[in-house]
Parts: structure tokens; C-alpha cells; sequence
């Protein structure tokens, strides 16, 4: 696992370890205020919070697949498969105190980036943290696209891993509660 640092997210309302070489994708386009977007200075790889609404019509399971199928959707996924989804043990969560239910989910999503014709089959890794006295689902997405340019991906930087993921999933902090406004 490469070096990390410690974040903060949402103008400091969280903060959570991510690798240190992460870039900031609001530096270089407009991000929407509900998500924290970073990407692998060097693949196509990222890690992405969102901050959505709670949809209390689904549990456990059936809600980890529900925002699997919306990002699909979202994206433009031409095909989507899960491949596992597990139960998180809230103890390992810095969000113990205020997550009622958390889930990963692992499979495929099968995507063209913007402009191109060919979809390719993106791994993607979701953690759902459900906190419902906020009315939030807090998503987390690791998109792992095929390493097409491997080469170029060194000791300085290498890939980024699951071990990264989890990292930020589980040191994923509240620190101020009002960014959920008033409840």
C-alpha cells in the first residue's frame, strides 16, 4: 500500500486517509457539492463519496445492489453484474456510533468514458454506510478500469489497491453533523 495522508472532505465536516498521491478532481473540473472526487494521478482508477438521500424503501442487501444499478445508470453502464456483496462489521468503522448498517459491494460495470465508442468492464468496489438519523446513504466507489497503461505505473505510482479502500472506508470520520442540516 503507497503512502497516505489524512483528508479533509466536505469543506472538513469528514475527513479520511487516502493515498497521498490522490488528486483532487474539483481542482480540475466542477464536482457536485454532495461528492468528493479523487483520481490516480497516472490510471484511470478513483475513489469517489457521495452523500445521498436515504432510501429507506430498501435494506441490508437489496440496498447495497439499489446503488450499484443508480451509478450504473448514472453512467451510462451498458451491462452490470455484482459479483458479492458482504455485510461490514460496524466496529471496524471510525462511523460506528452514528452507521446503523454498512455493506460492500464488489462486481462489474461495463463503460465507455466520455467520447468513446468502447465500453470497457470497470471492476467497482462500493462501500454503502447507512445513517439514517441524517436521512444520508454515504457511498463510497473505487472504479478499478482494466490498467491499459501498466507501463507507465511505477514504484512511485504504483496502483492503487483494496487495502486503500478500505482504509478510507474505514477511517471515514464525522466531524461536524450540520453538514446534514438541521434535524
Amino acid at each position: 500500500m503507497e503512502p497516505t495522508r489524512d483528508c479533509p472532505l466536505f469543506g472538513g465536516a469528514f475527513s479520511s486517509i487516502l493515498p497521498t498521491e490522490a488528486i483532487d478532481v474539483s481542482d480540475l473540473r466542477p464536482v457536485p457539492d454532495n461528492q468528493e472526487v479523487f483520481c490516480h494521478p497516472i490510471c484511470d482508477q478513483s475513489l469517489i463519496i457521495e452523500l445521498l438521500e436515504l432510501q429507506s424503501h430498501v435494506r441490508g442487501e437489496a440496498a447495497a445492489r439499489y446503488h450499484f444499478e443508480d451509478v450504473g445508470g448514472v453512467q451510462g453502464a451498458r451491462a452490470l453484474h455484482v459479483e458479492s456483496v458482504q455485510p461490514l462489521n460496524l466496529e471496524n468503522l471510525a462511523l460506528k456510533g452514528c452507521c446503523q448498517e454498512a455493506w460492500v459491494l464488489s462486481g462489474k460495470q461495463q463503460i465507455a468514458k466520455e467520447n468513446q465508442q468502447v465500453a470497457k468492464d470497470v471492476t467497482v468496489h462500493q462501500a454503502l454506510l447507512r445513517l439514517p438519523q441524517y436521512q444520508t446513504d454515504l457511498l463510497i466507489t473505487f472504479n478499478e478500469p482494466p490498467l491499459d497503461n501498466r507501463s507507465f505505473l511505477g514504484p512511485a505510482n504504483p496502483p492503487w489497491s483494496l487495502s486503500n479502500f478500505e482504509q478510507l472506508v474505514t477511517s471515514l470520520t464525522l466531524h461536524d453533523p450540520n453538514i446534514f442540516g438541521s434535524q
